[in-house]
């Protein structure tokens, strides 16, 4: 199967609110207890393009497989050269190297964008997948918050993990 890599649209928000919906109710990668609809998800994403941040969906032959996209890491300004990276797979499309090609072109994306540090905020360590996906792409485990949320019923810790971009800390930024 041919994987394609674009820009995600607002046409895309129905797949999109329908796999973020599932992650809601079933799982915690998000602990996010009520499923937004197809409105609110869309409002994130104009928000998010409009702010100037990259998402991108995948898709095998023309069949939506995930999407994953940078926000801001905090509101306050000394954290703008920091982003926060979101990405889900599809259950159909889990282990097949979609979640490391769009978390590469992220990557890439806000490279370019002159960002010089990416935090994945994950959702109990028992998430493998995802952590490993992000070591797979340069990210080491910065902390682990124990009992920072609460969902289904039960405590949940948060892996904290970081990546440099570009030159990370090693110098200022041009546009300081």
């Amino acid at each position: 199967m041919n994987l394609t890599l674009r820009d995600a649209t607002l046409a895309d928000i129905p797949a999109i609110t329908a796999l973020y919906a599932d992650e809601v109710r079933e799982r915690v990668a998000t602990y996010e207890y009520d499923v937004p609809d197809q409105a609110e998800m869309a409002r994130r994403m104009r928000e998010l393009l409009a702010a100037g941040y990259p998402y991108f969906v995948a898709e095998f032959d023309g069949i939506f497989a995930g999407y994953a996209y940078a926000s801001s890491y905090r509101s306050r300004i000394g954290y703008r050269w920091t982003v926060e990276d979101t990405v889900y797979i599809t259950p159909a499309a889990q282990g097949r190297g979609v979640g490391k090609a769009l978390l590469a072109r992220l990557i890439d994306a806000c490279e370019a964008k002159g960002y010089r540090q990416m935090v994945a905020v994950i959702g109990e360590p028992a998430n493998g997948a995802s952590v490993a996906l992000h070591e797979r792409l340069g990210f080491r485990t910065v902390g682990v918050f124990h009992g920072l949320g609460r969902k289904h019923g039960r405590w949940l810790d948060t892996v904290q993990m970081q990546r440099a971009l570009g030159n990370g800390d090693r110098d200022a930024p041009s546009n300081e």
